[in-house]
């Protein structure tokens, strides 16, 4: 387990990093999701293997860094990729940017991931707001000794993701004459993709996607009391759906193919956020 000085250590190493700059939301990107990133002006990059006992990202598609600026009028420090249980990394390690940011003075998360689409009446390329997820498996940040200096040692999960957050995300892609899927995440360690089995198993109990990220983080999240809202992009239909196989370049591709309406949705979301 990390201590609560190699946290500090890493906190600090960051802030001088980013110098007289004050980031107040945190955005991690999914698979396919870092052009907003690549559109920031005047970035500052900090590579995440530059932070001291921080971990470096191995997934397909993700850089690997921090790239702070401001975009939507907020000034923001994104992940241009994350860290996934199914890299060999602990849960702990997985979650230790989101206590960074935290401890940087960082209270809100916008966080994104690319899914496979559970439920049938979806269509590839539809944006989910998450309200919720399921996780069945064992791996879980908090296990261990808990940090006070973080949170409480049970913190409540009745209502991860902000509810004020989701409507005024609503309310902004309706701006544009669009609408945005609702529905419940469904969280997999990976690497492998589900069975069809597993995937009419996931339905009955009342999931909408289905992937390998973010709830993790989101537990971290509420654990150190942050508002979060959560965003899937259906990058694909699940196992069985579809007859034909999953691939990972079919994410990243769908991601690149959405990217565009995904970028000016959250710039104008932030706009809009107090």
């Amino acid at each position: 387990m990390y201590t609560i000085s190699e946290y500090n250590e890493a906190a600090k190493c960051l802030s001088d990093r980013l110098g007289d700059f004050n980031p107040e939301v945190l955005i991690i990107l999914g698979s396919g999701l870092g052009d907003l990133a690549e559109i920031c002006p005047d970035p500052i990059i900090i590579d995440y293997k530059d932070i001291p006992n921080m971990c470096s990202s191995t997934a397909l598609g993700h850089k690997g860094r921090f790239v702070a600026g401001i975009l939507g009028e907020k000034r923001l420090l994104m992940m241009q990729g994350r860290l996934h249980f199914y890299e060999g990394w602990t849960a702990e390690q997985v979650v230790f940017p989101i206590r960074l940011a935290k401890l940087i003075g960082i209270d809100k998360m916008i966080i994104t991931n690319a899914a496979g689409g559970i439920n049938t009446s979806f269509n590839v390329g539809d944006l989910m707001l998450i309200n919720d997820f399921i996780k069945l498996n064992g791996m879980n940040p908090l296990i261990g000794k808990n940090l006070d200096e973080f949170g409480p040692r049970f913190p409540d999960m009745s209502k991860v993701f902000d509810r004020e957050y989701m409507q005024l995300f609503r309310d902004t892609v309706s701006s544009f004459g669009d609408s945005v899927r609702e529905g419940v995440y469904f969280y997999c360690t990976g690497p492998q993709y589900e069975t069809p089995a597993e995937i009419r198993a996931m339905r009955i109990l009342g999931a909408d996607a289905v992937g390998m990220s973010t709830v993790p983080e989101c537990i971290a999240a509420r654990h150190c009391g942050m508002r979060i809202l959560g965003i899937t992009l259906v990058t694909n239909m699940a196992s069985g759906i579809l007859e034909k196989p999953l691939d990972g370049d079919e994410v990243i591709a769908a991601g690149k193919a959405a990217s565009a309406k995904f970028c000016k949705y959250v710039i104008e979301f932030l706009r809009r956020l107090s």
